[in-house]
């Protein structure tokens, strides 16, 4: 019997929308992946301004989405972290929780692969887990560039080709706070309580982010 797979899918989920669950389940079946947890950042250090949902709302967004699929579950390890959330600390915690038996797999999307090279401890994080990518539509990968800044990339990515539906969590926000429509885009939990609670009304201020 092989090593047991587990995803983790981190990111702001600012908000969660039907594009993270499609990529979340395509992940799991094509990579026979026995959970995926979801991890909302407390604080990405990638997107210090570009998060006008509080933790709190965000955490209870993702437990709403997820709720029905038996396979999903939701972390609250990097919300009731201090600081930004850097992926090596959490992946090094599923390690030494989960130990050496479990194969990790971080589920992410193309724009972060593009960025993986800025990120903290980039090779110690393929040390760790393989790299799961959704693809872009029209928007081939430049494997070869990100190799030149992390080597040994390659042999440690999947990528899953057609999952992509184009919704994004920045164009939600622009569209609750024009008065559009997030119908079908989001689980209608999630839409319900976006609107109950009055998120993404404002723009957000910007500010310096901590490196």
């Amino acid at each position: 019997m092989g090593q047991r797979r587990v995803g983790i899918f981190g990111g702001t989920f600012d908000p969660v929308h039907i594009g993270h669950l499609i990529i979340a389940e395509e992940a799991r079946v094509r990579l026979a992946l026995e959970t995926v947890f979801w991890v909302p950042a407390r604080i990405s250090p990638h997107k210090m301004c570009d998060a006008p949902a509080s933790a709190a709302h965000r955490l209870r967004m993702v437990e709403m989405a997820v709720a029905s699929n038996a396979h999903f579950d939701v972390s609250t390890m990097e919300i009731e972290r201090e600081g930004p959330s850097y992926t090596v600390d959490t992946l090094q915690a599923y390690r030494e929780r989960l130990g050496p038996e479990v194969d990790l797999y971080f589920v992410m999307g193309m724009d972060s692969l593009e960025g993986f090279g800025r990120w903290r401890e980039p090779e110690r994080i393929l040390s760790l887990c393989r790299l799961v990518v959704a693809s872009r539509p029209g928007h081939p990968p430049n494997l070869s560039e990100v190799e030149g800044q992390v080597p040994g990339l390659r042999e440690r990515l999947d990528i899953l080709d057609g999952v992509d539906i184009g919704i994004s969590s920045t164009a939600l926000r622009a569209r609750v706070r024009e008065g559009l429509p997030i119908r079908y885009q989001v689980p209608e939990a999630v839409r319900a309580y976006i609107a109950r609670e009055g998120l993404y009304a404002r723009a957000c201020e910007p500010e310096r982010a901590a490196r």
